[in-house]
């Protein structure tokens, strides 16, 4: 597995890990899923207390060594909520200490100030050791960073795939000025790679696996990867969780990357993403 710092803090994580919203369905093959992700060295996991799974991903990091990221909703953003919160998911968990604790959305109607009060007791109790954020612009990033007297915001989870390039404008740039970790969410872009209407690019991603026996797959996870961020697709089984796995180990050619590039037309939005 390869690794990416996080934020300013020298500490290395797994650029590639794995998200949990939406799985749960079937919690026996979602156990297995994450099992197997983290034999395979994805040893940095997602949840939120808004998906319902943060009991799933306890029962499978019991005993092992996990980077193990959580959020807190919206509607927890008052002082008291957010302690409420992180104790919840602490329990839910299993955990004395949550490593990334995030804003899950920005929430205009709770001053940020009072939020990031409340995120950094929580570093000070020991009950978080890093904070980060998700779904923030720029500018709410910024205003966060702000607010904060002892610790610093050390990632931003948004959405980013090769048909969803918007953190290309602007987003990816900043955050590497800043010391924040980019953290990709959907970087499969929800499955919508292998509809139709993405045919032609998925025929691209064929021919340039072939040289490097990958998957479409695999070369799409490593084309965001090779960007500097670290990616959290959905672990839904084994099967799918052990071909994300074949992303890390080896990159794209900058050959490769422009004809990728060139292909999508640059930067911003890429093809149809969704339904």
């Amino acid at each position: 597995m390869d690794f990416i710092e996080l934020g300013k803090t020298g500490e290395k994580i797994p650029e590639l890990g794995m998200g949990t919203w939406k799985i749960g369905a079937e919690p026996e093959k979602s156990l297995e899923a994450l099992e197997t992700g983290i034999s395979l060295g994805m040893k940095f996991i997602d949840t939120a207390e808004m998906y319902g799974t943060e009991e799933i991903v306890g029962k499978a990091i019991k005993g092992n060594e996990i980077f193990v990221a959580t959020k807190v909703s919206p509607h927890h953003f008052r002082h008291d909520d957010v302690i409420k919160a992180c104790e919840a998911s602490l329990e839910r968990l299993d955990v004395k200490q949550i490593d990334l604790y995030q804003l899950h959305w920005p929430n205009k109607s709770v001053p940020v100030t009072e939020t990031m009060r409340a995120m950094e007791e929580l570093v000070k109790s020991g009950k978080v050791r890093h904070i980060g954020v998700s779904n923030f612009s720029i500018e709410e990033l910024r205003d966060a960073q702000l607010c904060m007297k002892s610790s610093r915001i050390v990632s931003n989870q948004i959405e980013y795939s090769i048909l969803d390039r918007d953190p290309e404008n602007g987003m990816l740039e900043f955050c590497r000025k800043e010391g924040v970790t980019v953290i990709a969410y959907s970087p499969l872009a929800q499955g919508a790679l292998y509809k139709r209407k993405n045919a032609k690019i998925l025929g691209l991603l064929e021919s340039i696996g072939k040289r490097h026996k990958k998957t479409p797959t695999q070369v799409a996870l490593n084309f965001l990867l090779s960007s500097g961020v670290a990616a959290i697709p959905k672990a839904s089984s084994k099967e799918h969780v052990t071909e994300n796995a074949g992303a890390v180990g080896w990159r794209l050619t900058e050959a490769e990357r422009s004809e990728v590039s060139s292909f999508l037309g640059g930067t911003g939005k890429g093809l149809q993403h969704g339904s």
